[in-house]
């Protein structure tokens, strides 16, 4: 494998398996961001997990990975349990950036790099017992992360059946974690949402959380599919009016944002990246 951290450059593995359908969405994105990106199987990295000694990011895609089989992402979280679990901590553990998206949030969740693992959370099937399929929007949590500033609105899709998070807690009265919040469903003004604008009925409108050091970012909607304004559902409505040019009037690709501020991370933290195995 070539050199992933050559000239600067931050590289990003997109971790696929059967029944991944976002990978080539997820790596179009992190290569609008400015990252060097390779598509890996489980299989592959399992067989070589030094390939994650150069690496700065590892995207975890969405999809019905091995037909969700069991439930929602168990069948790969059992497998990078028992063949990447500490390599894939190490790598957590030297400043490594980690997304998971839809599917990929489920496999986060269940293998403890977000709240929920240890048997105090889990991702449900949404209170409509259906599939949701809709634009929503999102308000960022009130923590600085290398993945979103706080406060931040967001406009994106979700595609789910397995969205609601439901928190339980080990002691009556533990509320979830505050800081580690990273999006909560919301109305178009920011202020809370109910169905459908929150689609899943996830304790407290939670649609994505963090890694208590914010390294780790699991999310429900899909910032993948809005990193071009033509995502826009209502980009075609725009018409030049002569004064304002038409690309400024395009919207902004909310969901290139997430990827941008993460690579831009990695390009400024490259050093910190240096850990067991270095960089090659």
């Amino acid at each position: 494998m070539a050199d992933l951290m050559s000239k600067g450059t931050p590289r990003a593995l997109v971790l696929r398996a059967a029944g991944t359908n976002c990978d080539r969405e997820t790596v179009h994105a992190l290569e609008l961001a400015g990252a060097v990106v390779e598509s890996i199987h489980v299989n592959a990295l399992s067989r070589d997990p030094s390939i994650l000694e150069g690496v700065g990011l590892v995207a975890f895609p969405g999809g019905f990975t091995f037909g969700d089989d069991v439930a929602s992402g168990a069948v790969l979280a059992h497998i990078i349990e028992q063949r990447l679990r500490p390599q894939l901590q190490r790598f957590v553990d030297r400043g490594g950036l980690v997304i998971g998206i839809c599917n990929g949030f489920q496999v986060l969740v269940r293998l403890g790099l977000l709240p929920g693992g240890e048997g105090r959370g889990a991702l449900l099937w949404n209170q409509s017992g259906r599939f949701e399929d809709r634009w929503v929007y999102l308000t960022s949590g009130s923590e600085e992360s290398p993945w979103f500033a706080p406060g931040q609105r967001y406009f994106m899709p979700v595609a789910h059946s397995e969205g609601r998070f439901e928190w339980f807690p080990d002691q009556p009265g533990q509320e979830f974690p505050t800081e580690q919040v990273a999006f909560s469903y919301c109305n178009e003004d920011q202020s809370a949402a109910s169905y459908p604008d929150d689609p899943n009925g996830s304790h407290r409108s939670i649609a994505g959380m963090i890694s208590a050091d914010g390294k780790v970012l699991g999310m429900m909607p899909h910032p993948e599919r809005f990193v071009r304004p033509e995502h826009h559902p209502s980009w075609m409505r725009i018409r030049p009016d002569g004064a304002i040019p038409l690309e400024e009037q395009l919207p902004v690709p909310l969901g290139l944002s997430i990827f941008r501020r993460a690579v831009d991370h990695l390009k400024t933290h490259q050093g910190d990246l240096v850990g067991e195995g270095g960089t090659r």
